[in-house]
């Protein structure tokens, strides 16, 4: 079963067609949601939430198009909720920081590359970290997803002007907070990496 034959049983009411769905989108929907909400069991909370959201929602989707981009969209709108409601319960404390940055080494890579590695993904973490959530999850989609702004707005049913002014102030934050020793260019890099190694694994992204 394809994708397209997936979601055309969703459609009629088959749940049987959400088993390749999740399969395929389990595991970047996890990755996505940790780096909004940057908490494990949150981003599975999420993740899932997401499954029965899109359940709930098919008939609205169109099936001549990709069910991805439209699914991932659910997935960064329950994220930055998540985010939201924790930052008002929870104080993150520079442990969590340093526990996100662990990074798998390179196995030529020598103490100083190592060091270096470390300490690039810790303060690329804390920096994240003092983003607003919108700011993070369009850092996420832009970056990390790969989303373009045109996705990004229609996505939040926001003006084009709101996302590109939101990756702009976000932008000039990280600048801030990462000069002179990480140019926010490269902070993506580090983000996707420390992603791929902390968050918790729960599917093939290929099907």
């Amino acid at each position: 079963m394809d994708e397209r034959a997936a979601v055309k049983r969703l459609k009629r009411g088959d749940i049987g067609g959400l088993e390749l769905l999740v399969r395929r989108y389990h595991t970047r929907a996890v990755r996505a949601a940790y780096l909004i909400v940057r908490d494990h069991a949150s981003a599975e909370d999420v993740a899932q939430g997401a499954f029965v959201r899109a359940y709930e929602r098919i008939g609205r989707f169109d099936a001549d198009r990709p069910f991805g981009p439209w699914f991932i969209k659910i997935v960064v709108n329950g994220a930055v909720e998540a985010a939201r409601r924790r930052e008002r319960t929870t104080s993150y404390e520079e442990k969590d920081t340093e526990h996100l940055a662990a990074r798998l080494p390179e196995p030529e890579a020598g103490p100083q590359d190592l060091a270096e590695a470390s300490e690039t993904s810790r303060r690329v973490w804390a920096a994240l970290k003092k983003l607003p959530p919108a700011q993070r999850a369009a850092v996420v989609q832009r970056y990390y997803l790969g989303m373009s702004q045109a996705e990004m707005a229609e996505g939040e049913s926001s003006p084009p002007g709101t996302i590109k002014s939101r990756l702009n102030a976000a932008r000039k934050k990280l600048s801030k907070l990462l000069r002179p020793r990480i140019s926010a260019q490269d902070a993506p890099v580090s983000l996707e990496r420390s992603a791929q190694i902390e968050a918790p694994e729960g599917g093939n992204d290929r099907g």
